[in-house]
């Protein structure tokens, strides 16, 4: 008996032991799991797609190119970062030209409504992707919304309430979690547009580099401390003009199809490690991450029986709806998983200003010869100059291939990242006025001296545009002298004094724009700069687009001033990145010797020849800052031109339709009923304007997918790559108007019975706004 007393004592104790070991290592599991929660972070996303009709898009400054349709929708995307009791960065990039000034503006004021003063201009960045795509209108400089015909509020309005809400989402989603870091080099998704303005740096500068545009990309990976990875948001430099600017469908351009890409994937499929099982390794033509196979299932291979199915679904007469049909028929909203965040990841811009995605050259479209190398003319004329995307002739394709090669690489980042970002959540903000800026430069001959910055002022070969959208007229880029016609011209509106003239040299003045008030202000003066830190990773929020070596050039200063600091905060393992086109803009930044060659970046280089550095050294004082903890005075407050705007954009009056004929009927139906996958379908509805609703958050188009024999379950909508929803007149004034559906079926598809299906909105003579649906004939996916 005593020894069995004895062995179950020891056995007790032993497993006392045990049970105490145990306890042990879950604490400590579960104290390293929360120290490596050593932020808060929340991200939001929300659609800000404008008016798809009549509005002129932003970018190319082409009167021609006015919205009619949807290529795929534009979102705001939002990462908020707090250190648990301290600062705070705010984060939103936008599927839009640029930030504009104005927007910033009313969005901070809803923001300190709301939250007082937890978020303001200091630690708030709005940044644009730079698609030539989006709808215009909402910036409040003259010389901006020209061609929009003014200011469109509807345009406004959507970026503005887009942005609150992505902000608001994220706000609500902060947890803990923590940040990882990681870069690498993407080659073939840009190539200088400018070469012959990059060739006049300094030999030993451009010695220091492989390549005349930067290839890295950087990429923060966000992982919740309970669910794991929740979003991405990475910086990379190449132009949003995949979409050329005969382009009338709204579009995030690659950018924005990069984003597409990688949020549909990992939704689909989560953190891959395995990179060969992406979607665009396989083999096939699918080269488009699916969205719905996951909840739909295969269709049995009888095509009779399935041809039978079909013929029963006739095309439905278009009949009233709720405006909320349209919201809750969208793909995404089948997709969300409610017990868990969305995944959210954005690809920002960067120095983009002299980087074009058309990496196959710039060609004279009469010749198919190389364009000339330094004016980019084809017998002395811009006008036939155009570059070249890797799907040429193909935009769309172009645009994809540029997205996936973004995607790709942003994925492979993603899977492989191991650094975390430590440290503090810093910021620093000033507004400065750019148009009489003292700037010390250093001299010829050894010392400094004191030089100024200028009113803005737009060059000659400002209007000759680019090798990705080339002006008309006469213009040509590298044009120092201008000529005396359009100087002519040019005077009518205002002629710079001989003070301007000096200060821009060698800039031929075309449009005195920082000099022109009436009937408001065309150009900005007071600019905002700022600094975001999260740890080692250091954002400079620049409102321009700054040339490769100009970004350059602003990198090394304010690394040099971070990692000389006394408290020794950072070391050469800083990662400092540009967020380009970031709170208002105010177009390019060139070095001062691309500046000299004016081609198009330094003719629109607005406050003259040293407004780089300028940039440097305003930047250099808020990095000290931000190691220091020093404070730097706020500046003049740019202006609040709101209710000065003026808008030419014609109201819809009226929709109309034939008589006998109902909003949502079908005009032209499916041509067949059986498609192959890479085949087009299409079919032409009776519609209205779609500026009577945005249909924010739900859609246009859709296709629908017949499961169960029963029941028609959403399959793509208006945010898929391989839908297109297309509106047109039948003239420039008539009521009446179609709504086109084109669905390039991708490989990926599942077998089975599909029909397109067309939402909408209807004006009345009165005003009121009747929503309405329509369906077209089924047909069978082979």
């Amino acid at each position: 008996m005593k020894m069995v007393s004895s062995d179950c004592c020891c056995m007790g104790r032993l497993s006392m032991v045990l049970w105490f070991s145990l306890l042990l290592f879950l604490s400590l599991q579960i104290k390293g799991s929360l120290s490596d929660s050593n932020y808060l972070v929340g991200l939001g996303s929300y659609d800000i797609t404008g008016p798809a009709a009549d509005v002129n898009m932003m970018g190319y400054a082409n009167m021609e190119q006015i919205a009619s349709g949807i290529h795929f929708r534009l979102r705001a995307r939002t990462f908020i970062v707090a250190e648990p009791h301290g600062n705070r960065v705010v984060f939103v990039n936008l599927d839009a030209c640029m930030a504009s000034q104005i927007v910033t503006i009313k969005v901070l004021e809803r923001l300190k409504a709301r939250y007082g003063e937890l978020y303001t201009e200091k630690n708030v960045a709005i940044s644009g992707i730079h698609s030539h795509a989006g709808p215009g209108g909402y910036l409040q400089y003259v010389v901006y919304i020209v061609t929009s015909l003014g200011f469109v509020r509807q345009s406004f309005d959507v970026i503005v309430d887009g942005i609150e809400k992505s902000i608001i989402q994220a706000h609500e989603n902060l947890r803990p979690g923590s940040i990882l870091i990681n870069k690498g080099e993407l080659l073939d998704a840009g190539i200088n547009r400018s070469p012959s303005a990059y060739l006049n740096n300094p030999v030993d500068e451009r010695s220091k580099y492989k390549y005349n545009v930067d290839k890295e990309m950087t990429l923060i990976k966000f992982v919740d401390g309970e669910w794991g990875p929740i979003g991405s948001f990475n910086w990379f430099a190449t132009h949003g003009t995949s979409m050329s600017r005969t382009n009338s469908l709204i579009s995030g351009d690659n950018k924005g199809a990069a984003a597409r890409f990688m949020e549909d994937w990992f939704e689909q499929t989560g953190s891959m490690t395995d990179f060969d099982s992406l979607p665009f390794n396989k083999s096939g033509s699918n080269r488009i991450p699916r969205r719905v196979s996951s909840i739909i299932p295969n269709f049995h291979d009888k095509r009779i029986e399935l041809m039978e199915l079909a013929a029963s679904f006739k095309a439905s007469q278009g009949r009233r709806a709720t405006r909320y049909l349209s919201v809750a028929r969208r793909v995404r909203n089948a997709l969300r998983r409610a017990n868990r965040p969305q995944f959210v990841s954005a690809f920002c811009q960067s120095n983009c200003g002299d980087v074009s995605p058309n990496t196959l050259g710039a060609f004279c479209m009469d010749t198919g010869l190389p364009c000339d190398f330094n004016h980019s003319t084809c017998n002395g004329k811009n006008e036939l100059c155009y570059g070249r995307g890797p799907g040429y002739p193909d935009e769309f394709k172009s645009t994809e291939i540029i997205g996936q090669r973004q995607f790709k690489k942003a994925v492979e980042l993603f899977n492989k990242t191991t650094e975390k970002l430590k440290g503090k959540v810093g910021y620093q903000h000033t507004y400065l006025d750019f148009s009489n800026l003292e700037v010390s430069v250093p001299k010829v001959g050894g010392g400094n001296e004191v030089v100024k910055t200028c009113p803005a002022a737009m060059g000659f070969a400002f209007a000759a545009g680019t090798t990705d959208g080339p002006g008309a007229f006469d213009f040509k880029q590298g044009d120092d002298q201008g000529n005396a016609f359009w100087k002519l011209v040019r005077n009518l509106l205002k002629t710079p004094n001989q003070e301007q003239i000096n200060c821009q040299k060698p800039k031929p003045i075309l449009l005195d724009t920082g000099e022109m008030k009436q009937p408001y202000d065309w150009a900005p003066s007071i600019l905002p700069v700022q600094i975001l830190r999260i740890g080692q990773l250091v954002i400079l929020s620049v409102p321009a687009e700054f040339t490769t070596m100009a970004g350059r050039r602003l990198r090394d200063a304010v690394k040099m001033v971070l990692t000389s600091g006394r408290n020794r905060e950072f070391d050469n393992n800083v990662h400092i990145v540009i967020a380009g086109l970031t709170n208002t803009y105010s177009q390019y930044v060139t070095t001062f010797e691309e500046y000299q060659v004016q081609r198009y970046e330094g003719a629109s280089t607005l406050y003259g020849p040293h407004t780089l550095n300028a940039y440097i050294q305003e930047f250099k004082k808020l990095a000290a800052a931000l190691i220091n903890g020093g404070s730097i005075e706020p500046g003049p407050q740019p202006p609040d031109l709101l209710d000065k705007q003026i808008s030419l954009l014609p109201p819809v009056v009226l929709d109309a339709t034939p008589p006998g004929v109902n909003f949502g009927d079908v005009k032209d139906d499916v041509p067949n009923s059986t498609f192959k996958r890479g085949d087009m379908v299409s079919a032409t509805f009776w519609s209205a304007c779609p500026r009577n609703d945005l249909m924010t958050g739900g859609t246009f188009a859709l296709v629908e997918l017949l499961q169960d024999q029963k029941t028609w379950i959403s399959a793509y909508d208006d945010d898929d790559f391989c839908l297109r929803f297309k509106w047109s007149r039948p003239a420039t004034l008539s009521p009446q108007s179609y709504a086109t559906i084109e669905w390039r079926i991708p490989e990926s598809a599942v077998s089975g019975v599909y029909r397109l299906r067309h939402f909408g909105a209807s004006k009345s003579l009165f005003g009121s706004v009747s929503h309405f649906t329509g369906s077209s004939s089924a047909f069978v996916v082979e």
